[in-house]
Order: C-alpha cells, then structure tokens, then sequence
C-alpha cells in the first residue's frame, strides 16, 4: 500500500502526520510517503524521521484583497498539475489540514485517488470544508467539528495522532519523572508547573508568567518549567531574580517533552490542537489560554470543549495578567482533589489510539 501525505508548516501539524506514518509503516507495511513545502517545518522533521519527502508549492488562503491573492488561484493551479505525477503513484492521499495540502488533495480528486482528510481543530479550516464532500472520509480530532461540514461528508471521530514517546507518559511516567528532575535541574520535593508558549513562544504568557513570579514568592512547595520558545528566552532569562521562589527553570523548548509531561502536576499552554492531545493522552489537568488571533478563534473552541468536559479551566488572553495567573496557580495547587479529578476527567477525553484509529481509516478508504 502506497500512502501520500501531505501537510505541514509548524511542529504541531507534522508531528501528528509524522505518529501516523509510523503507524502505517511499522503497523500495516504501507509505504509512506510526504509532500510539504520548502518552507514548513516538515521539510526538516520529515527526511529526519526518515520518510521520503517531496516539496510543493502551497500558498496561505488569503482573505483579504491584493496581488499576491489575486494570483494565487494561477499558482495553485501549476501547483497541481506538478502534483499529479505523485499523486498517481500512490494508492491513496491523506491530508493533514492546511492550504499545504490543498495542491495535493486537488490533484487527487482530478486522479481519482482516494482522499483522507484529517481535521485537528474543533473549528474546521477552510481547505478542509472546502475539499470534504469530494472526500472518501473526513477523521475528526473535536466531535464538535463535524457539524462544520456538509451532510454529505463521511466524518468520523478519530482524535489527533501523538507521537509514542509523548504515549509512554502514563506507563513510565515514575521512570521519566526521575529523569526530567535530573536533566532540569528540579526538586523532587516540589510540586511543577509546566508553562508552555508553543513552538513559537507567546509573548503575553511569558510576561505574565515572569509577573506571576513576584506574587508566588512565598511558594517553597513550587517550581516552574518555563519553555518560552527561542524568541523570548533571552527577555525572560533576565527578567528572573536568582534565588527568588519558586524555582524557575526556563528553556526555548525541549526535544523531548515527554519529560516536561512526566514531570507536570498542572499546565499552562495555549489550546493548539496537538498541545491539547498530548495533554489529555498524559492525563493531565490544565489551564488554556488560547491564542486569540487564530483563524476562526478555533483554539478557543479547542479550549471550550475540554473545559466541557472538566479536563481544563481557560483564561482569554485579554484577560491574561501576572496577578491573575498566580491567582489562579494557587488555587489549583491547594486543591488536589479539583487537579485530580480534571486530570482523570483528561484521561478520559484522550484518544491514545487516535494514530491506529486514523491508519485504519485511510487503509478502509484505499480498499474501497
């Protein structure tokens, strides 16, 4: 079996591209094979996993008037014609979401291949509504997504694939937990909180986090694993007082987060679909500021259902100050009853067979 997928741009696209391929590789014997942009961070994460990999021309859907969205209609339409080749070479096309995928899926209608579509965000992207109804099935991250689509789609709830070290967490977590306090300098005595900006930091919870700091000073029983991402390390590194409580440990990111994970009792993040599926397949509890200008206010939503289902408290990014932020860290650290059952209550919501479920789906549609 012969697998085409096509998606990309930042680490929290590929990864869950990247958990499938494995799956389907290691699971079913497909051969997989990736097409992204030059660009995207799947030109490096692909042919470093191993994969072959293809790049495409793929530009952002622009909604707002120009010339550079004037042309795009001429640029995507050369970008499918150069994707025809390797579409026909596959016996079936997965897209991860995003206008990466857009060339690829479009070619593969014209091919009459089969065409997967994932969708990660509890609010579809456009290219995804766009592309469903000519879909052999849409996989769904958020049930809440599906009423998005057209009747006509094939939508089934599939969760988003995770990478296997991030699903080790809750089997090895003692194991992991000991190896993070050694290689991040924390206290085994202390309880952690993990602060997490994305891949590519975010400035406000940063700062907020700096300030919480002032207003935590009491706390012996705390420390904060801070990952800032590599643009704000520097501003918050000297913004830290040494000796100051609670410990503080802050990195630009970390290769492996399954330790970071490991180690957490609570977690302050922004509400990317990936972030939130690696969270609830950990089991652990949080507290979700989401990025206020994505598309759709999607992480938003993204948010919204896990506090439905009791996995997450939010805090809007407006809303977002140092005080408040400390606020409510010590409201959750001096209850662990509410932290124990928000992290069953993630538990719960997680889907550690999202990579299996979603491999099965694509290798269904291929035989069909």
């Amino acid at each position: 079996m012969r697998v085409l997928i096509a998606g990309g741009g930042t680490a929290g696209h590929v990864f869950p591209a990247l958990a499938l391929a494995r799956r389907l590789a290691a699971s079913h014997g497909a051969e997989v094979h990736f097409a992204g942009t030059a660009g995207g961070q799947e030109a490096t994460l692909v042919p470093e996993a191993g994969f072959p990999f293809t790049t495409v021309e793929a530009r952002p859907l622009l909604r707002k008037v120009s010339v550079r969205a004037l042309s795009a209609p001429m640029s995507a339409l050369a970008s499918v014609v150069r994707c025809r080749p390797l579409v026909e070479g596959s016996d079936v096309v997965v897209g991860m979401g995003g206008y990466v995928s857009v060339p690829v899926a479009v070619a593969a209608i014209q091919a009459r291949r089969p065409l997967v579509l994932h969708e990660q965000n509890a609010v579809p992207g456009l290219a995804n509504r766009a592309l469903a109804r000519a879909a052999r099935t849409v996989a769904l991250s958020f049930a809440e997504a599906e009423r998005m689509f057209p009747r006509s789609a094939r939508t089934i709830l599939t969760g988003n694939p995770v990478r296997e070290p991030i699903l080790a967490v809750p089997s090895e977590r003692e194991v992991l937990a000991k190896e993070a306090r050694e290689e991040l300098g924390l206290d085994a005595d202390r309880k952690t909180v993990l602060v997490v900006g994305g891949s590519q930091g975010a400035l406000n919870l940063c700062r907020a986090t700096v300030d919480a700091l002032d207003r935590l000073g009491h706390r012996r029983d705390l420390q904060i694993l801070l990952l800032t991402g590599n643009a704000h390390l520097e501003a918050v590194t000297r913004s830290l007082v040494p000796g100051r409580e609670p410990i503080v440990r802050a990195f630009p990111f970390l290769d492996r987060m399954e330790l970071a994970y490991a180690v957490a009792d609570l977690v302050v993040a922004r509400a990317g679909a990936t972030t939130i599926a690696e969270l609830t397949v950990c089991g652990l509890p949080s507290m979700l500021i989401p990025y206020p200008y994505a598309t759709g206010r999607h992480q938003e939503a993204n948010a919204r259902a896990l506090q439905r289902a009791g996995a997450a408290t939010i805090v809007m990014d407006e809303a977002l100050t140092g005080e408040l932020l400390a606020a409510r860290i010590t409201d959750l650290m001096d209850d662990p009853d509410r932290l124990g059952r928000m992290a069953a209550r993630s538990r719960t919501w997680g889907r550690p067979d999202a990579a299996e479920t979603l491999a099965e789906a694509v290798l269904e549609a291929a035989r069909r």
